[in-house]
C-alpha cells in the first residue's frame, strides 16, 4: 500500500513510521529541520527503552509524487489553509483520505479539496512529542485511532474503512472502525474542547481543576454543553459518554496538561478555532446556548496567534503530560 502522510510531526510521523516498518511504501510531507533530519537519518521513534528507525521518502512538495492509496492528514488545524491543498497531487480516483486532527471540522475541510467521496474522519489517541528534528518520542502507552465514514454513515463499517483498519492493526497500531465516523470524532470532542479550554484558560493541569468544586463544576458543565451540541446535530454518540468522560478525567495523572495549555505557555499558535471556536459557531447555528464554552473561547482566542508565552513559562514542556 502506498501511503502519504501530510504533516509528519509528532502524531503523523509516528503513524508514518509504523506503516513504513510494516513494509508499506510511505512518503511523508514535512518541512524545515524535521524534513532535513528525516532525509539524512531516517525517522526515529523512541518508546520507553525501545527505538526503531525507518526511512520513508520525505518531501516538502507533493508535486511529482503521484497518487497514493491512502493519504493521512495530521497537521495542526491552524495550518489547514496551506497544508490541505497539498493533498490534491497525492489523490487519484481510488485514493482514500483519513483526517486525524483535533476537532470535528477536518473532514469537511479536506472534502473541500478532494471531494466528500474520498474522505474518512478519525480521532487519534496518542501521546507523542518531537524530541529533536527527525526524532519522535512516544510518552504514553496508547497509540489508538478510531475512524469511519462521515459523509455516508451506516450501521456497519464500510469495506474500505475495514481494510484501512486492518492495515493499521498489521502495522502494530490499535485501531477501531465505525459505521458512523462522526461518533469517534464527537466523543473525543466532547471532552477535548472543554478539557483543553479550561486547562488553557486557568493555566493549570487537570489535578487542581478537578479537585476544586467550582472548576470541577465548570468542566462538567462545559462537557455537557458539547454533548448537547452533538445530539442537536444528530450525531449518535453513546448514551453514557458523559459518565465515561468523567471516569477518564478522574483517572488522568494530576500533572496532565492539554496540548493547548503547553502550546500556550510556550508562546505557540493554538487550535482555539478548531476546538472552542467550533463549539461556539456550531451552537449558534443550532440555536443552543453554551455559556461556559463561549467564555473559554473569549478568553483563549486572544492568544490564538501565539504571543502568550513569556519569561520562565516558555521553557520546553514535558511531553509526558501532553495528551492530544
Amino acid at each position: 500500500m502506498r501511503i502519504a502522510v501530510v504533516g509528519a510531526g509528532a502524531v503523523g510521523g509516528y503513524y508514518a513510521a509504523r506503516f513504513a516498518a510494516a513494509g508499506h511504501d510511505v512518503v511523508v510531507i514535512a518541512r524545515g529541520a524535521h524534513l532535513s533530519a528525516i532525509r539524512a537519518n531516517g525517522l526515529v521513534i523512541r518508546s520507553g527503552s525501545r527505538e526503531f528507525v525507518t526511512r520513508p521518502a520525505a518531501h516538502d512538495d507533493p508535486r511529482g509524487i503521484g497518487p497514493c492509496d491512502v493519504v493521512l492528514v495530521a497537521v495542526k488545524t491552524y495550518d489547514n489553509a496551506t497544508a490541505l491543498p497539498l493533498m490534491a497531487p497525492l489523490t487519484g480516483p481510488a485514493t482514500l483520505v483519513l483526517t486525524l486532527q483535533n476537532g470535528v471540522d477536518s473532514p469537511s475541510a479536506a472534502a473541500a479539496v478532494v471531494g466528500e467521496a474520498r474522505v474518512l474522519g478519525g480521532a487519534a489517541y496518542i501521546a507523542t512529542a518531537i524530541a529533536a528534528p527527525g526524532v519522535i518520542v512516544q510518552t504514553g502507552t496508547h497509540h489508538r485511532v478510531a475512524f469511519g465514514e462521515v459523509f455516508a454513515p451506516a450501521p456497519v463499517a464500510s469495506p474500505r474503512a475495514v481494510a484501512l483498519r486492518d492495515a493499521f492493526v498489521n502495522a502494530g497500531v490499535d485501531a477501531e472502525v465505525h459505521g458512523d465516523g462522526r461518533v469517534p470524532l464527537w466523543e473525543k470532542f466532547v471532552y477535548l474542547a472543554p478539557f483543553a479550554g479550561l486547562t488553557g484558560a486557568a493555566r493549570l493541569p487537570i489535578g487542581p481543576l478537578r479537585t476544586r468544586p467550582d472548576t470541577a463544576a465548570l468542566l462538567e458543565r462545559a462537557c455537557t454543553e458539547v454533548e448537547a451540541l452533538a445530539r442537536a446535530e444528530g450525531v449518535p454518540i453513546a448514551s453514557d459518554v458523559g459518565a465515561r468522560i468523567r471516569d477518564y478525567l478522574a483517572a488522568l495523572p494530576a500533572a496532565t496538561r492539554s496540548s493547548l495549555l503547553i502550546d500556550l505557555l510556550a508562546g505557540k499558535r493554538l487550535e482555539v478555532e478548531a476546538l472552542q471556536g467550533a463549539v461556539v459557531r456550531r451552537a449558534r447555528a443550532a440555536g443552543l446556548d453554551v455559556p461556559v464554552m463561549a467564555t473559554l473561547y473569549a478568553v483563549l482566542r486572544e492568544h490564538a496567534d501565539g504571543h502568550a508565552g513569556s519569561g520562565p513559562a516558555t521553557r520546553r514542556p514535558d511531553p509526558a503530560s501532553r495528551p492530544a
